[in-house]
């Protein structure tokens, strides 16, 4: 039986290992490097941000005499408060408004710098108007606003409520950061889309 020898010429036998050995330096590195410098942790909204939108939901659906219940479970999500005379889910979480709105339940989604006293636009049933000593938003500045967030949809100022829910559904896919969108544009997003929509309902 004859035996194969394979040579390996020295150059290459060399240069894999100079390749390991650059190849262990640069992990080391990049380990070392993340020691010195950690990432920041994401900027989630504030435990107090969210605690204050909920009391103020809580409380507007007091005054306008809603039942309601919180942290309810709603097609495979927990939402902040659910309407269970409506069948309506309201939530901040983006994941949760998409799979709940493919549901017979209807979906609210509230972004958490968006005032409680608004939700009323939003709701798929008339509300009495609640004065919560805030004002009429009529300026110019509301107007400019509401120009802005139906451009960012990419829709005429005159769009239907359909027609924004339909946009924002097409834009939120590419937006939403777990699908490898910028958290920035997608809260831009989010904020257009409350002011469309608001504007779009009156």
């Amino acid at each position: 039986m004859y035996k194969v020898l394979v040579v390996v010429p020295n150059w290459l036998f060399l240069g894999v290992l100079i390749g390991l050995l650059l190849s262990v330096v640069a992990a080391s590195a990049f380990v070392v490097g993340r020691w010195l410098y950690p990432d920041p942790p994401l900027s989630e909204p504030s435990r107090s941000t969210e605690t204050r939108r909920r009391a103020e939901i809580r409380e507007y659906l007091t005054a306008i005499g809603e039942p309601f219940a919180e942290d309810h479970f709603v097609e495979g999500y927990t939402v902040e408060f659910y309407l269970p005379k409506r069948d309506v889910a309201i939530t901040f979480d983006g994941r949760a408004f998409i799979a709940i709105e493919a549901s017979p339940t209807y979906a609210v989604l509230i972004e958490h710098e968006m005032p409680g006293f608004y939700l009323g636009s939003r709701l798929p049933f008339e509300t009495p108007r609640i004065d919560f000593g805030e004002g009429d938003a009529g300026d110019r500045r509301t107007l400019d606003r509401s120009r802005a967030a139906f451009a960012v949809l990419g829709l005429p100022t005159n769009a239907s409520e359909r027609q924004v829910r339909a946009a924002y559904r097409e834009k939120v896919k590419a937006a939403h950061p777990d699908q490898g969108g910028d958290r920035e544009a997608f809260k831009q997003l989010q904020e257009a889309y409350a002011t469309a929509r608001e504007q779009a309902a009156s």
